[in-house]
């Protein structure tokens, strides 16, 4: 996220919170907004190494302190969240601040709320796949061992959420495109399709983001509602491929982020002893509706069925299998360039999640596993996390690829497969 951005944001919600603040003082003059603010947060420490030996990378896969504060304030008028991390960041070699969250909230009327500002934004039933979620994640730290929730990255967005007995909608707009923090080179060694070889600090990537205000903007919206304890959903996205779906052309080409609309479906609810999940998405991608461009993603078909049980005192186990289906496929193939390898029709994958609690829940172990029978490659996410005290975490895990061929989704990460260990102390 750009600095220019996070100026913006705090700037409107300081100017909200100053008029919030002003009117509430002129019903109590003793007493003042900023009085009410809870502070929390958490410092930690994280380090991790590859296992195996990656010439485009440095052999730590993470190395960084973080501080984060988490305010709240609230009004009779509206609540207030700053959420951000100050973050000392040895790969890189740099400091950096990160705003996760900054925004207000309101309920203006017993049915609407409307939250703007810096938030994270989150729906759909995947259990770490997305299909209908067409906010921003980052990759990034997924892969190299940062806590599960900065996978999800923020977005500066509207929300608009109404509710009613016949159904329940979300709205959310996005005046300027959030993208993923998307794989660059920078951490992560990669298949380059250009070089046709892996890549990585000797081959960053550059993008074109569409970066208008009000122009290059999202949308999304998700109608839903409870039916005999079963939640079904319908869900619209209008924006632009979250990660790069094209290129230019040239001696010196450059990522791009073509249009890109979706509609899908989900129902989730009890099946048997657990509970069990149906999702569906066509992603239409608007700038090469035929196929024909080898630059530009094909538009494609994605399913998605989960179930999830506990099996035993304290153990849950998880399933889902999951389908990418390129259409206009007979296009692609005779639009490839001469001798770039080209991607199966079909990509299948298949995740499950399992996890122990113990020693009265201050002990977890857990292990999630993707594993594509069609590229035949996987992805292991084994970690154990121990809370020493009400205050103390310790925590170790890793990240483990492995691939048959190196242009596949996980099989291109084999070099980045690393083991991590941290320490997180929260107040």
């Amino acid at each position: 996220m750009s600095y220019g951005r996070t100026g913006v944001v705090l700037m409107v919600l300081v100017a909200a919170a100053g008029l919030t603040a002003s009117a509430a003082g002129q019903n109590d003059e003793k007493s003042s907004w900023l009085d009410e603010w809870d502070l929390h947060g958490f410092y930690e420490l994280r380090a991790g190494y590859r296992t195996r030996n990656d010439p485009y990378e440095k052999d730590m896969s993470i190395m960084e302190t973080r501080l984060q504060l988490d305010a709240m304030s609230y009004t009779d008028w509206a609540d207030f969240r700053f959420k951000g991390d100050i973050l000392g960041d040895l790969v890189m070699e740099e400091a950096d601040f990160d705003l996760r969250e900054a925004n207000i909230f309101m309920r203006p009327t017993g049915f609407m709320d409307v939250k703007i500002g810096r938030q994270i934004l989150t729906w759909g039933t995947g259990d770490l796949i997305f299909i209908n979620d067409l906010f921003p994640k980052d990759w990034q730290a997924f892969l190299i061992g940062r806590d599960t929730e900065y996978l999800k990255a923020p977005s500066d967005a509207g929300k608009v959420s109404f509710f009613h007995d016949l159904a329940n909608v979300d709205f959310v707009y996005t005046p300027q495109f959030d993208s993923d923090r998307y794989i660059t080179g920078e951490r992560l060694s990669y298949w380059n399709p250009n070089m046709q070889s892996l890549a990585g600090r000797n081959a960053i990537v550059r993008a074109d983001r569409p970066d208008r205000w009000f122009r290059d903007d999202e949308f999304a919206a998700r109608l839903y509602k409870n039916i005999n304890n079963y939640e079904y959903a319908i869900y619209g996205y209008w924006g632009y491929w979250k990660s790069p779906g094209g290129q230019t052309l040239g001696s010196a080409p450059r990522a791009t982020f073509p249009d890109l609309n979706v509609y899908g479906a989900s129902v989730r609810g009890a099946v048997g002893k657990g509970i069990g999940n149906v999702e569906f998405g066509y992603y239409e991608s608007a700038d090469d509706m035929s196929g024909t461009n080898p630059l530009v993603n094909n538009s494609e078909l994605r399913f998605l069925v989960g179930y999830s049980q506990e099996i035993g005192r304290d153990l849950t186990a998880g399933v889902q299998y999951y389908v990418e289906h390129m259409l206009d496929y007979g296009n692609y193939l005779d639009s490839l360039p001469a001798g770039m390898a080209g991607r199966d029709r079909d990509r299948n994958l298949v995740t499950f999640r399992l996890t122990k609690l113990m020693l009265n829940q201050t002990l977890t172990l857990s292990m999630f596993t993707y594993w594509s029978p069609t590229d035949k490659d996987a992805y292991i996410r084994p970690n154990v996390n121990y809370k020493v005290t009400d205050d103390m975490a310790v925590e170790l895990g890793a990240n483990v690829f492995f691939g048959d061929h190196p242009n596949t989704f996980f099989g291109q990460f084999e070099n980045n497969s690393n083991i991590y260990t941290a320490i997180r102390y929260t107040f």
